[in-house]
């Protein structure tokens, strides 16, 4: 007769999780030893769901309460109050907007790409200043889908930034060139958007 099968313990248990987590905080430990260089960041958000800006804009925030210097570039959404830019602002941050809209809206493309040239030109002086300790470039994606901007330009002001200066780029589709040069690439999915139930944007939740 086989003997019963014993059911663990209460101490049992707490003894395994002690050890699971143990072997956790070994790999964490281990990788953040490993992970000593400092630089400026390249992150990209980009993906079709919903929050690509507002996670941009929680990381200027985080950038600000730590005392740094920001400045923000915005495309395509120019148009539209932002309520983290009459947050941030207040808190020091620089704004240059591209105060265009949606291209869906101008249906103007020598219009855009001459809006897009005024804000890049910004966004390049932004990118060559050492004080300027993070700069977001939102909505930069679709510039380069739309070709509204050299690829291989964009790229290069990038790429020749400050050493230290960390740079925050958002929007759908972005350019595999500028994923290639990135250090930290997040990709949000939509699951359910209120949108497409027939709810409208909101100021205050939405923008």
């Amino acid at each position: 007769m086989d003997k019963p099968t014993e059911m663990p313990t209460t101490d049992t248990k707490a003894e395994r999780h002690k050890q699971r987590q143990q072997k956790l905080k070994a790999g964490v430990d281990a990788k953040i030893a490993a992970a000593q260089d400092e630089k400026g960041i390249l992150l990209v958000l980009t993906g079709n769901g919903k929050g690509k800006s507002s996670s941009g804009f929680g990381t200027v925030a985080r950038a600000v309460g730590h005392g740094k210097r920001a400045a923000v570039v915005q495309f395509i959404k120019g148009a539209w109050e932002c309520g983290e830019r009459n947050l941030l602002e207040g808190a020091g941050v620089t704004f240059h907007v591209m105060a265009t809209g949606f291209t869906w809206e101008t249906q103007d493309k020598q219009k855009d790409t001459a809006a897009a040239e005024e804000a890049w030109l910004a966004a390049e002086q932004l990118l060559q200043d050492e004080s300027i300790d993070c700069v977001m470039l939102d909505e930069l994606t679709y510039m380069l889908s739309y070709h509204y901007l050299d690829v291989d330009r964009v790229i290069k002001a990038l790429q020749h930034r400050p050493p230290m200066q960390h740079v925050i780029i958002t929007g759908r589709a972005c350019h595999r060139a500028v994923i290639e040069i990135a250090d930290t690439v997040s990709e949000v999915q939509s699951v359910k958007h209120a949108f497409d139930n027939g709810i409208k944007a909101q100021p205050g939740f939405d923008y």
